[in-house]
């Protein structure tokens, strides 16, 4: 089986820091290449694999501003499709624009939406849907007007986390800061429960930040320290009384949430889109409707088997069940065409 690996390239393959796409690629990538699955990633120059790298893009345009993001695109994107016929499947992580190559060639193309971005891009995948294949991220996720061959979570690599049964005091919030993923909220409960907060990841909403979160940091209570390299993520998480997030927008699924259950780290969370895929409310964290609950979850959180938060994980949201799922879906697809 030949597949070409579509990724995005705001980031390189994998992600130095933030770049959950592009670390979903880079996790899926080297778990089909251990399973002697022939696959050539398309991603930036810079990107690390052991499957062939074909790359266009020097580096991540969200690393360099002097990289005009649509010239980019475009041409990594038709790299892709240039070279269709080499490949039994094309399997794109790269959102709706190569929808549009898709009835130029072939080769089957497989696209995992990872969320929609707003309403407006949907028609996209409604013009495709039935030629294209999809795959969703999480059941909340999938979109009414669209047939879909698989909800497929994604999974992490568990030894990359460590499970620690005595935590710190501290909570954390670990992601984008923008309005959608409840940072001020996250800081609000700190300050409610009395325990000091860390604050990890890149600043998506500058103003944002600037009004709202950075006059509440004193590097006492509230410390901000911004984008974690994955030595830091296993430390930052994995010390945390309880990982904060308190969204407000439906969430396609939430890679922080297994990444800190992976360390054995309880997840408080507003129910919204996939959160209840995610987290075992009651087992593996707390899932609330507002502050009061998110407050009575913090006194609750040391209840909660930090080993058994581990073993969920485990047993649903590991990288090598995440590669058994893609292979079946490739052969389904594979099989139909």
């Amino acid at each position: 089986m030949r597949v070409a690996m579509l990724a995005p390239i705001s980031w390189r393959v994998p992600p130095r820091h933030y770049g959950p796409w592009e670390r979903v690629v880079s996790l899926l990538t080297e778990g089909l290449v251990r399973r002697g699955v022939d696959v050539t990633v398309f991603a930036t120059a810079d990107s690390i694999t052991s499957a062939r790298l074909v790359s266009v893009c020097p580096r991540g345009y969200s690393e360099d501003p002097a990289l005009d993001p649509k010239v980019w695109e475009c041409l990594h994107i038709s790299a892709v499709f240039e070279r269709a016929a080499e490949f039994d499947l094309i399997h794109n992580q790269f959102d709706f624009l190569p929808l549009s190559y898709s009835a130029l060639v072939k080769t089957p193309v497989l696209t995992t939406i990872h969320g929609f971005s707003s309403e407006r891009i949907v028609p996209v995948f409604q013009k495709y849907n039935g030629r294209a294949h999809y795959v969703a991220i999480s059941d909340a996720d999938r979109h009414p007007a669209l047939d879909y061959v698989a909800t497929i979570h994604h999974g992490i690599p568990l030894e990359e986390f460590t499970l620690r049964q005595e935590p710190g005091d501290y909570l954390v919030f670990f992601g984008r800061i923008h309005p959608d993923k409840g940072v001020v909220e996250a800081i609000e409960l700190a300050r409610a429960s009395g325990r000091p907060l860390i604050i990890a990841g890149i600043i998506h909403d500058q103003a944002y930040f600037d009004s709202k979160i950075a006059p509440q940091i004193d590097g006492d209570q509230i410390r901000y320290v911004g984008s974690l390299g994955p030595d830091e993520r296993d430390r930052v998480l994995g010390g945390a009384r309880a990982l904060v997030h308190l969204i407000n927008f439906k969430e396609p699924f939430g890679l922080t949430m297994i990444e800190a259950m992976a360390c054995g780290t309880p997840v408080i969370a507003r129910g919204l889109g996939s959160v209840p895929e995610v987290v075992a409310d009651r087992q593996t964290g707390f899932i609330v409707d507002g502050p009061d609950q998110a407050l009575e979850a913090v006194r609750r959180v040391d209840e909660l088997d930090r080993a058994e938060i581990r073993r969920h994980v485990e047993q649903n949201f590991s990288r090598d069940r995440m590669v058994e799922r893609y292979i079946d879906v490739y052969e389904k697809v594979l099989g139909n065409t």
